[in-house]
């Protein structure tokens, strides 16, 4: 019997995943998967609304201040999710400016889902409070409210408190430039506390207009990722922001400017400082999100891959990965397949994303015959019904793909009894490697062959999400388990 090619991962769990996941192991494609993309239709200005500002500071090279139409940008109405337009509208009735700002702005011109919408608005955070019956502030040193509308949170922000924000940021100190409007001056300084100049637009849905003030139109064309002020300064003043930067330019395809590039690299290390925390936020913003194969080849990239993850790190360098490699690998392929079934506005969770790190090192550990792996695969789709999956997987005549070190050879194996010993133990590997990601002494001995690379010791897996992993896995088990006790009764 021919053996398959394309080994299936589906995990069917307990928890809320928006659909099965399969994982075809196809051959992979050699173009790069983070070559940045250009932004094809123009940017139009709208006349007599752009400003020259370079005295700003001093520097003459300073982007001209501009006011565009979101209409001949392609932003539409329909493109708002209506929570977010519901929350506009009862803001803006009350008489308050209303804006979109961040990243959600960026992703309406690039015609893409925006993950999420914030709103900045002139109102206090108590005048929102009274505006909406669900409303709470959270927060205390940058309160903001938290708008609450059927089933979906809007985040609000007020024009005040992001001014103290601004205050506490040691570079912005800025003065006025001439011929200069109230309105533009706090709309601008309000972009220059932002981390990227493409984040740094900001919407009026009402007036349909875009305005940017940091050049942050130019940076979309080129497909660039570039600090609002210096990337020194700014990973100095958050380096959480070398994170979203990374989440940023896979998700987009983007590259990093020059600059910004190079103190990536040179502030790696800080990232380990940052709160467990806000590490695993991050890391799930950047692979449960349809991007994570190119979030991977960007960590591996700039160096960050072997302080957030040591294990996967030493793998890559184990099958000879060069920090600009095309290639793909077994690792990267389970993720591109991850990638194929998610979006913006169709994540997975966590625990699906750190239980494919934990199958593949349980792979690496000990490369399993192809026929073992992918009745393992179904075995997790369909819940543990072993029998099912015996019927399955004998059927399977599609050749398997060779190039993965992780896939033996054809073993040959005819009793269905010897193949459920196999997947059980494929089951504790995948138990073994998971306690592994989360034991601070393996992790810090991960890269121990490898002096040149740094040392890590980082674990931002908490016990109570790995038990959550556990339980992805656990339905192979209790599938023998339910097998062995219908054979005990019919007997």
């Amino acid at each position: 019997m021919a053996i398959p090619a394309v080994q299936v991962l589906v995990f069917k769990t307990q928890l809320n995943f928006h659909r099965p996941l399969i994982f075809c192991l196809h051959k992979v494609r050699k173009s790069s998967s983070i070559a940045a993309v250009a932004v094809e239709s123009p940017v139009k200005v709208l006349k007599n609304h752009s400003y020259n500002t370079s005295d700003r500071k001093g520097d003459e090279n300073a982007p001209k201040w501009k006011k565009l139409s979101s209409e001949e940008l392609g932003i539409r109405t329909s493109m708002i999710a209506k929570p977010t337009r519901l929350v506009l509208n009862g803001l803006k009735k009350k008489g308050f400016e209303v804006y979109l700002v961040g990243g959600c702005v960026r992703d309406l011109i690039l015609d893409r889902t925006p993950k999420d919408f914030d709103i900045l608005t002139s109102a206090e955070l108590k005048e929102v409070l009274r505006t909406f019956q669900r409303c709470e502030i959270v927060g205390r040193r940058f309160p903001i409210c938290h708008v609450h509308i059927d089933d979906t949170i809007v985040e609000v922000s007020s024009f005040t408190t992001t001014m103290r924000k601004f205050k506490r940021n040691s570079y912005n100190v800025v003065r006025r430039p001439p011929a200069c409007s109230d309105a533009d001056f706090i709309r601008w300084k309000n972009c220059l506390g932002r981390d990227f100049t493409i984040n740094g637009l900001m919407f009026d849905p009402f007036a349909k207009i875009v305005y940017d003030y940091l050049g942050g139109l130019e940076d979309i064309r080129r497909a660039k990722v570039r600090c609002v002020i210096p990337a020194s300064a700014s990973f100095i003043e958050d380096c959480a922001r070398i994170l979203r930067g990374v989440r940023i330019a896979g998700r987009l395809r983007f590259r990093f400017a020059r600059e910004t590039a190079h103190f990536v690299k040179e502030f790696a290390s800080s990232i380990s400082r940052l709160d467990k925390g806000r590490i695993l936020l991050e890391m799930n913003y950047m692979l449960a999100y349809g991007s994570a194969e190119a979030s991977l080849r960007l960590l591996w990239k700039f160096g960050l891959l072997e302080i957030l993850l040591p294990i996967q790190a030493s793998y890559l360098i184990s099958q000879g990965f060069r920090r600009r490699d095309r290639r793909s690998n077994m690792l990267l392929t389970l993720f591109s397949k991850l990638d194929n079934l998610l979006a913006p506005n169709r994540p997975c969770h966590s625990s699906l994303w750190i239980a494919i790190l934990a199958f593949h090192k349980a792979l690496v550990d000990r490369p399993r015959d192809p026929l073992v792996v992918a009745a393992f695969s179904i075995a997790v789709h369909c819940g543990g019904s072993l029998s099912d999956v015996l019927g399955i997987v004998r059927k399977i005549s599609q050749p398997h793909d060779t190039r993965f070190s992780e896939l033996l050879d054809l073993q040959n194996i005819e009793s269905d009894g010897a193949l459920l010993d196999e997947m059980m133990d494929l089951a504790a590997y995948v138990e073994a490697a998971l306690q592994k990601m989360t034991d601070e002494h393996f992790v810090s001995r991960a890269l121990i062959e490898y002096p040149q690379a740094p040392k890590s010791d980082l674990v931002f897996i908490s016990w109570t999400l790995s038990q959550k992993v556990s339980t992805i896995f656990e339905c192979v088990r209790r599938g023998k388990e339910k097998d062995f006790r219908r054979k005990r009764v019919g007997s």
